[in-house]
């Protein structure tokens, strides 16, 4: 007896819209200028507490989802907190998580590479900032009778869609700050998500208070040569 060959998935004939057809000089430019905004980006520890638009939001977490991710299962979501009681409690749990790290859990490599940032344990822009989002990786998806979808290359899926979302924001003139409080599990919690669900970076997004400074450090990245070669 034959078996029967699963039809087909459904392809369009070309990318939907068209890719834009720029020429060299044209493509050339345009990678420099992207270039040369997204080199402007720092991270920011020091927030204005004036509200930024749902609107804004809403659109750069459409940008993050529109990321390539493993079979198009989409692992990730994103918990945005305004709320001024929420940010408290975030901001108290992530605190006690770091003191626990800066007096004794992080090792003095780790401590030593984060002292020309000067870090500490105190987080004021966890309430400061109008904007936080946490960002989830899920494990696996459910159908509707609840049976389990397992879902893959969740880690690279949700980092790529991370920095869609980090770039989007930026682009859009907001600051931010990724955040990683460790261990991260009191966000299921704060933020009603489920167990199956694991935090994985709380987005910290406004806009930098007057006068803010930022670390030199930050700004201090590899040159091309000790990040790509050409293969030829």
């Amino acid at each position: 007896m034959t078996a029967t060959r699963p039809a087909p998935p459904p392809f369009v004939l070309e990318p939907l819209p068209p890719s834009p057809n720029y020429a060299p000089a044209e493509m050339a430019e345009r990678a420099r200028d992207f270039h040369a905004q997204m080199a402007r980006r720092r991270s920011v520890r020091s927030f204005d507490s004036r509200a930024v638009q749902r609107e804004v939001i809403a659109s750069c977490l459409l940008a993050a989802g529109t990321a390539p991710s493993g079979a198009n299962q989409q692992p990730w979501f994103f918990s945005v907190i305004t709320d001024a009681d929420r940010k408290r409690r975030i901001r108290l749990a992530a605190e006690a998580e770091e003191r626990d790290f800066y007096a004794g859990r992080a090792p003095q490599a780790w401590l030593d590479a984060l002292a020309p940032l000067g870090t500490d344990p105190d987080k004021p822009f966890l309430e400061e900032a109008p904007v936080l989002i946490t960002i989830f990786a899920q494990k696996y998806g459910l159908h509707a009778d609840g049976q389990r979808v397992p879902h893959y290359y969740v880690p690279e899926s949700v980092g790529i869609a991370t920095g869609f979302l980090i770039a989007a924001l930026h682009h859009a003139g907001l600051a931010t700050l990724t955040h990683t409080p460790s261990p991260m599990g009191f966000l299921n919690a704060l933020c009603g998500r489920p167990a199956a669900e694991k935090p994985v970076v709380l987005l910290v997004v406004g806009y930098p208070k007057p006068g803010c400074q930022v670390p030199v450090q930050g700004g201090v990245k590899k040159p091309l040569a000790d990040i790509a070669a050409w293969l030829d």
